[in-house]
């Protein structure tokens, strides 16, 4: 009779999480999604058999919960992560002793693998409270789980993003698109591709220990993905170029609006290139090929389109 194998994904119900969660029922694990919520994890559940999908309550926070997610699993996926710090939930809560907690319970528990995702961008000089919250995340993560593999991508993009479709919406609702950082560099990683990186390092133990940037072939500046945007919506909008202090002041305000649209913190992120440094592992170094934004974000953007998507509609004029 076949031991049963079990994997645990903190995060499972997130954007990167789901496609793992899916990605591990598919190559036959009793999947445990452990998260803050689990009745909203319950869609995750027709990804797999009947039972194999099982969503569990273990907050990052509750070491207990954390240890008991993690029981018996032969492998572990840490895929929490915030973007902006509400109801409690801060950057080194979440991402510095949240990670340190889910690998220090991998380890005492004998767990095989554990596969750590933070972020392009991640050090603990970062002048950014969220990149120095991953950078300590993962020093914290590799002292307590020295084999574990950590995958740092840049901006992921797909159908459930919350960029592309967040700036289409600007788009469709707004006569002018708004330019922070302009020059700022970017490279879109879609994320099957961070998903199908996830499976592979798992599977490779030659992937212990090493540290994956993960970016699409593409390096745009954040003024090229918004003319991307417009030609994808077919939406003509003028381009709105904010200066420093105009974006501060919007950021400071903005930082107390329901959903905080925009932080502090998020404005120094958006100064920062955001790309794979120089002679760093990558995606080509797992086996693959990163996909190209114009094969993906066009699918799921049609819907900003006039007419919802649903009528032939003329190309928007690019703008210079």
């Amino acid at each position: 009779m076949a031991t049963r194998r079990v994997a645990t994904v903190f995060g499972g119900s997130g954007f990167i999480g789901r496609y793992v969660v899916k990605r591990l029922a598919q190559r036959g694990y009793v999947v445990r999604v452990a998260v803050r919520d689990p009745e909203g994890a319950l869609f995750l559940k027709p990804m797999g058999a009947v039972g194999q999908i099982v969503p569990l309550f273990a907050p990052l926070t509750r070491e207990p919960l954390v240890r008991r997610a993690v029981e018996d699993a032969e492998v572990v996926v840490n895929a929490v992560g915030i973007l902006v710090e509400t109801g409690g939930r801060t950057y080194s809560g979440v991402h510095t002793e949240g990670a340190q907690h889910i690998a220090k319970a991998a380890a005492e528990a004998g767990v095989q693998r554990l596969l750590h995702v933070s972020a392009i961008g991640a050090d603990p000089n970062s002048p950014s409270r969220y990149g120095a919250s991953k950078g300590l995340g993962d020093q914290a993560v590799t002292a307590a789980f020295p084999r574990v593999t950590i995958l740092r991508p840049s901006l992921v993009f797909g159908p459930e993003d919350n960029f592309f479709n967040r700036f289409a919406e600007i788009a469709r609702l707004s006569p002018v698109m708004p330019v922070i950082s302009g020059d700022t560099k970017m490279q879109p990683v879609y994320i099957g591709d961070v998903a199908d990186a996830v499976m592979v390092a798992l599977s490779d133990p030659s992937t212990e220990g090493k540290i994956f940037q993960l970016g699409g072939p593409e390096v745009l500046t954040f003024r090229e993905i918004l003319k991307l945007i417009l030609k994808f919506t077919n939406r003509d909008r003028t381009l709105f170029e904010v200066s420093p202090g105009l974006a501060s002041l919007q950021a400071s305000i903005m930082q107390h609006l329901p959903g905080k649209p925009l932080t502090p913190d998020q404005l120094i992120m958006l100064g920062q290139d955001n790309v794979v440094p120089q002679g760093a592992l990558g995606l080509s170094d797992l086996g693959i090929i990163p996909t190209p934004i114009e094969l993906i974000v066009p699918t799921y953007l049609s819907r900003y389109q006039p007419g919802g998507g649903r009528r032939p509609v003329v190309p928007a004029p690019e703008r210079g």
